[in-house]
């Protein structure tokens, strides 16, 4: 999906390291399109140049002395709705947070390398200066509120698995899960699998996340391991996510390193692709928010072989109408409705155990 910006992208850079402010700065100026308009060294120091220099998008690191990532990235929100992506380091506590920040309202994150000085590197540099410019014209949704006590928790194990629901979701995925898996009942008939672009390190605190607030019991996904009817099974990062039957007609989950498809792995397609190719008859295909057209050749597959159901997310809530558009102009969707709308359309085809 080609992108077109007619004016130059004004951002301002926040880290408490002056190293950092000076990497990032230097790569994103290196692009013609972006010009850098400012630094901040602390979160005060990002919240009075943010009011100063009206920023159209921030880069703010997680980690900072005094008021931290989080805490400024709430402040920043009290501002306006300026796209903000974190910076973060690959560690469980720093993925910890940057699930916490997505979950706050920044649009994305990158990753910084266990070598700081490999943030030089092409690939890094490519996917900061593709970053920055797809926060541009995103739309920062509303922080979502919606909240369940696993410890209310009714579901029984061994309910025979009838409908098998499959989501794809990349930027602005991890609050639009917040905002679809929590409200699924205990009770509900049907198994989920989620794949959300995201690099390895992350997905568990996703997953860890989303069960902590949802009544189905949400995990990152295992290989081998069988699909249980109230599960959600979240694709680990850097891993494609497929399912098979054995020969006792079970279905289980394999995880495999095959190369990216479309640089993504996991990959959407790769995900639907593999239940197109089982005899499954209810299968309900999801396509949210996300840049770029993974999912699409899937649901395709999925219509024709399964006779699936297949949802996209709307324009106005998407914080962006890439997949869910892709999906849309392949002719196969069923069903266009907005993000708070998707877990209703989902019960309505799969319905709840009496």
């Amino acid at each position: 999906m080609e992108i077109n910006y007619n004016d130059k992208i004004r951002v301002l850079v926040v880290d408490d390291s002056a190293f950092m402010r000076k990497v990032i700065s230097d790569i994103l100026d290196s692009d013609t399109g972006i010009d850098v308009i400012g630094t901040a060294k602390s979160g005060i120091d990002a919240l009075e140049k943010t009011k100063k220099l009206k920023p159209d998008v921030i880069t703010l690191d997680i980690q900072m002395p005094g008021m931290d990532g989080i805490d400024c990235l709430k402040e920043l929100g009290k501002l306006g709705k300026t796209p903000v992506i974190m910076l973060s380091s690959i560690t469980q506590n720093g993925a910890e947070a940057t699930i916490q920040a997505l979950a706050e309202g920044a649009i994305d994150f990158i990753t910084k390398p266990s070598n700081i000085f490999d943030m030089n590197g092409e690939g890094k540099r490519k996917e900061i200066i593709e970053k920055v410019k797809i926060a541009s014209r995103a739309i920062p949704s509303l922080r979502y509120n919606a909240k369940a006590n696993k410890n209310n928790r009714r579901y029984k194990e061994g309910v025979p698995l009838t409908n098998l629901v499959l989501i794809g979701t990349s930027t602005g995925g991890p609050r639009a899960l917040q905002e679809v898996v929590p409200l699924i009942p205990d009770n509900v008939n049907a198994s989920f699998l989620v794949v959300q672009h995201m690099p390895a390190g992350f997905t568990k605190s996703l997953a860890e996340r989303l069960d902590r607030m949802s009544k189905v019991r949400v995990k990152e996904a295992e290989d081998d391991e069988p699909i249980k009817t109230g599960y959600v099974y979240i694709a680990p990062g850097d891993y494609h996510m497929t399912a098979y039957k054995t020969n006792k007609e079970i279905l289980k989950i394999k995880l495999t390193k095959d190369s990216p498809v479309g640089s993504h792995r996991p990959s959407v397609d790769v995900m639907l692709k593999s239940v197109s190719k089982i005899s499954f008859k209810n299968v309900v295909a999801v396509i949210m928010t996300g840049m770029g057209g993974d999912g699409s050749e899937g649901v395709k597959m999925l219509k024709k072989n399964n006779n699936a159901k297949i949802i996209a997310q709307d324009e106005n809530s998407c914080v962006v109408f890439g997949m869910p558009k892709a999906a849309i102009e392949t002719g196969v969707v069923d069903i266009v409705t907005p993000l708070r709308g998707i877990s209703n359309e989902i019960m309505k085809i799969v319905g709840v155990h009496k």
